[in-house]
């Protein structure tokens, strides 16, 4: 059975071969774990073995184990929210989290900048985009993306920081590909 710190070795060594194959430096990727579903005890393993950025899909789950880790004196952790937000879980992501990879809506951007501890950086959003208009998937239109991103902008307890796209799944690179052309 693989251990934890197995697997990131794996995956890490993946993302050398990619970048080599692609001319680009390595030391410009940055995984994200997911640990959504995974005890506290799986982030430690994972942070023994090296990984300091974590997403969680679920708010509580994501806010039970920061306090767990912060109480055992981990500090200095990077945790994303990664999933769909709710206006009612707005206050805990923008009290614990570091990261929202899932802004689609102006009114959960104004809640989560309202909500921001003035004693904390400003909260590093993405813009969530459905790229191709996949009914399974949240995110803003391409054509309502640009007017969302400067409206996020603006706003003083967060930073915008991008847009985060998953398309459909495709069954080959070119196909991929078009969806963002």
């Amino acid at each position: 059975m693989s251990t934890i710190s197995d697997n990131l070795q794996h995956v890490r060594a993946r993302i050398v071969q990619a970048c080599e194959r692609t001319g680009r430096n390595p030391a410009t990727v940055r995984l994200l774990a997911v640990s959504k579903t995974f005890g506290a005890d799986a982030v430690a393993e994972a942070l023994a073995a090296g990984q300091q950025a974590f997403g969680e899909n679920y708010v509580q789950e994501g806010v039970d184990k920061i306090a767990r880790l912060r109480d055992e004196g981990q500090n200095g952790l990077e945790w994303h929210c990664i999933g769909p937000l709710q206006s009612n879980k707005t206050r805990p992501v923008a009290e614990h989290f570091d990261w929202v990879q899932s802004v689609d809506r102006l009114k959960i951007a104004q809640r989560l900048s309202e909500q921001r501890p003035a004693g904390l950086p400003p909260l590093q959003v993405c813009v969530q985009v459905n790229v191709d208009g996949g009914p399974t998937k949240a995110g803003v239109t391409p054509e309502d993306a640009l007017a969302l991103a400067r409206a996020v902008a603006a706003l003083p307890r967060l930073k915008l920081r991008g847009l985060m796209c998953i398309p459909e799944p495709a069954t080959d690179f070119a196909s991929a590909c078009a969806v963002f052309a």
